[in-house]
């Protein structure tokens, strides 16, 4: 997504363009990763000092509640956010709370009668675990009749 691209989806979520919304959506487009809001403000500031940190983090806010960027809460760490442009699904490494992006697929709707008069707006799954690299240096996990 271009400039253009960025201020477009902006105006059609209802929201300003403004050079801290924008600087927020560019920093998520080019980062590869899950970034915390204190990384994005950092990473914000570094291109505007007078950007402020409740800046940011009201444009994070604003920007999650319009749809155009998806926050992804790990137990007990920061909350960590990016772009929903992509469907995916998540995992979280319980050991060093790194977030992957993990292959969409549909997740059966509940029936209707057990959602009651809840209105669902999406669904995803996160997955937990150990990542690749923490998997590889935990020790193995003793198996019954092991010695």
């Amino acid at each position: 997504m271009n400039a253009n691209g960025i201020k477009r989806s902006l105006e059609g979520a209802g929201l300003r363009c403004t050079a801290q919304r924008y600087a927020v959506m560019s920093f998520l487009m080019d980062h590869k990763g899950h970034p915390t809001a204190a990384e994005i403000f950092k990473a914000v500031n570094r291109v505007d000092p007078l950007s402020s940190r409740a800046t940011t983090y009201n444009n994070l806010r604003d920007l999650v509640r319009a749809g155009l960027v998806r926050e992804v809460a790990v137990e007990g760490r920061a909350g960590r956010f990016d772009l929903s442009g992509m469907r995916h699904h998540h995992f979280i490494c319980d050991r060093c709370g790194n977030v992957e992006d993990m292959e969409w697929y549909d997740v059966p709707r509940p029936r209707s009668r057990s959602l009651g008069k809840r209105v669902v707006r999406e669904c995803q799954l996160i997955f937990r675990g150990l990542c690749t690299k923490c998997a590889e240096r935990a020790s193995p996990v003793p198996r019954l009749g092991d010695k």
